[in-house]
């Protein structure tokens, strides 16, 4: 019988810290719909100076944070938006920039590494002379880390080109960064740095960083006057919500310099499974806290009796299908599972 379990399935598994309650126990409330919760104020204060823009708002949710940044640089009906055929928000959002947004998608092929090429970014920005016939470009989208490539981290300088395109063709840049502080540490660049081209940046709290919910974006104070109207609208206003903005700042503060180790546990459990017969990872792609494998084709076993077989033993892993493919068709048996490595779990 199994009475303790390890769970890899994804960093958003982890439980709020000692110190995370106590914060929540104390905090100073006030309505934050109207403008009036102190401790919401310190967390989105002190995001942006981190991130190195001018405001922050908390919002419930990643989804809902880049849901709400889009919205505001695509503020017109007939608006579109570039991002990764393979990204958070084209395959896991739902499609709400379409949906509630009215905002059209053109995806571009993302690379192994989460980048997508520059010149390929610039052959999808709609023709002007084209208006009566074409949506207007309005917004490019990068995800830094990249979740569906394995964690894959984007540089500075790659942002900072993708920026220079926005600038030049009069577009906006936001970024996914649901797990930028993977990204910077894993790059050894400061966040703020990596965010520098951008526009907007929504960034989760409660996924590597532990806190037990909520996402902040960023970006100057005019967009994010513009955002905290949108929360609104989309349901996203809270009333007393210091006690969740409490465990968020000791998430902010504190466990940054946790991920390095998270990092290194990933590379090594990576390196490990590489070295089991039938199964296969591709250990120099590993470079953050997410782990992709795969069963090796004629192997005995498939990957959904491997992952019951797991399970058995209290080891939690996540199935991946062709959710991660451009074909439309059955899980294969060599089905590729994703491990997250988070703090709580394998300090």
């Amino acid at each position: 019988m199994v009475t303790k379990s390890v769970d890899l399935r994804s960093d958003t598994v982890t439980k709020p810290t000692e110190a995370m309650r106590a914060a929540m126990a104390t905090a100073e409330v006030d309505d934050d719909v109207l403008g009036a919760d102190p401790t919401a104020a310190r967390l989105e204060s002190e995001a942006a100076k981190i991130m190195g823009k001018e405001a922050g708002l908390f919002v419930a949710s990643g989804t809902m944070g880049n849901l709400i940044s889009v919205l505001v640089h695509c503020d017109i009906r007939g608006s579109e938006v570039i991002l990764g055929d393979n990204c958070h928000i084209h395959i896991y959002e739902n499609g709400g920039i379409s949906t509630i947004g009215g905002v059209h998608p053109r995806p571009v092929k993302n690379n192994d590494d989460g980048t997508m090429d520059i010149g390929l970014i610039e052959a999808a920005i709609r023709d002007p002379r084209g208006e009566i016939v074409y949506p207007t470009t309005r917004l490019i989208c990068l995800e830094n880390s990249h979740a569906n490539t394995g964690g894959r981290c984007l540089s500075a300088e790659y942002t900072d080109k993708v920026g220079e395109l926005a600038k030049k063709h009069g577009l906006k840049l936001h970024i996914d960064g649901a797990r930028i502080f993977n990204a910077s540490v894993a790059l050894g660049v400061p966040v703020n740095r990596l965010v520098q081209a951008a526009d907007s940046v929504s960034v989760c709290l409660s996924k590597g960083l532990g806190a037990p919910v909520g996402s902040v974006i960023v970006g100057s104070k005019s967009f994010i006057s513009k955002a905290r109207r949108l929360r609104k609208t989309l349901g996203g206003g809270m009333r007393q919500l210091g006690f969740i903005c409490a465990a968020a700042f000791v998430a902010l503060k504190e466990n940054v310099a946790k991920l390095e180790g998270d990092h290194k546990k990933a590379k090594v459990l990576a390196e490990g499974l590489n070295q089991i017969k039938g199964l296969r990872v591709n250990v120099a792609a590993v470079e953050t806290n997410i782990i992709f494998f795969d069963i090796v084709e004629g192997s005995k076993i498939t990957a959904e009796k491997l992952y019951k077989k797991l399970e058995e033993h209290g080891v939690l892993v996540m199935l991946e299908g062709p959710l991660r493919s451009d074909e439309n068709c059955p899980p294969p048996p060599n089905i590729i599972k994703r491990c997250a490595v988070h703090f709580v779990m394998l300090s």
